[in-house]
């Protein structure tokens, strides 16, 4: 009974793979599989007996997306009605990554799963469009919201703090959006947990598909993330010393796309219905920054 991994090559998708064990697991990345195609995604489905699919693919170059606006909705729009409503031919449930980005920030308190989608940026909106169209096609589902995904593998600030330490004494860093890092490794977890409860009991599935929240613990800041990167990267010898860190408003660093100042998940229903808590994003963080240290 195959799970089938979408986007195989990006950060979540990597530690899906790597952390399969004895799971049949295929992953498959860009190269492998157009997503937009949707015979291509069909033919897929039926070559490898898929009896559930995690979608970790994403277009997430959030400043490139509002130049790109089509190449954006093309991945996370337009491949993902596809595949569900080539998931609901068969009832072949669906768990599905989103993000923080659907919201524009604006609350003051932590968002729920079930607050209506405010995206400010062509990136957000192009995600809750994904969204919207897996609820409209497929009842099987979860998607599962997080938020500031950090990993070993593929782009994320926390490998971007590290490089940049070493090229300067001094970084100036926001310190006026609050959010909760993610380490992309506790992402695949729940994600592999959800695919095996659901293949322990096939139609009888006691997962209650819906919209949930998953984010690591506490709230911070980048700036406060970025302190905790660096000092633990200093006292581990992987910087010569840590870099002055001066925090700055989001107006004295523009970008193209818009961040939500306030991206807090609130996590209640995912842990009344789906039994999972946020884990401390430190663990990941230490994780990361000692995988990095012995590679």
């Amino acid at each position: 009974m195959t799970i089938l991994v979408l986007g195989a090559g990006g950060q979540v998708g990597r530690e899906l793979v790597l952390r399969a064990g004895d799971r049949q697991v295929v992953g498959l990345d860009r190269h492998s599989l157009d997503i937009t195609d949707r015979d291509a995604v069909v033919e897929a489905l039926r070559e490898h007996d898929v009896r559930i699919v995690i979608n970790a693919a994403a277009y997430t170059a959030v400043d490139r997306a509002e130049s790109d606006a089509e190449a954006a909705f093309a991945v996370n729009r337009d491949a993902v009605a596809v595949l569900s409503s080539a998931l609901a031919r068969t009832r072949t449930p669906l768990l599905h990554l989103s993000t923080d980005y659907v919201f524009d920030g604006s609350h003051s308190e932590a968002y729920a799963p079930d607050d209506p989608g405010t995206p400010a940026g062509t990136y957000g909106k192009s995600k809750w469009a994904g969204e919207e169209a897996i609820r409209a096609r497929l009842r099987e589902h979860v998607i599962l919201r997080v938020s500031w995904v950090f990993g070993a593998h593929g782009n994320n600030f926390v490998k971007t703090m590290l490089r940049l330490a070493r090229e300067r004494s001094e970084l100036s860093i926001v310190d006026d959006q609050f959010g909760a890092p993610t380490h992309a490794g506790a992402i695949a977890e729940v994600l592999l947990t959800l695919a095996d409860r659901h293949l322990r009991a096939g139609r009888n599935t006691s997962i209650p598909w819906g919209t949930y929240h998953y984010t690591g613990s506490p709230v911070t800041t980048w700036h406060g993330l970025a302190s905790a990167t660096l000092a633990y990267a200093a006292a581990c010898g992987m910087i010569d010393e840590m870099p002055v860190l001066r925090p700055i408003a989001t107006e004295e660093y523009p970008l193209p796309a818009p961040r939500p100042k306030n991206s807090a998940l609130d996590m209640g229903t995912t842990r009344a219905l789906l039994g999972f808590d946020a884990r401390p994003w430190k663990d990941g963080l230490i994780e990361v920054l000692d995988h990095w240290a012995a590679h």
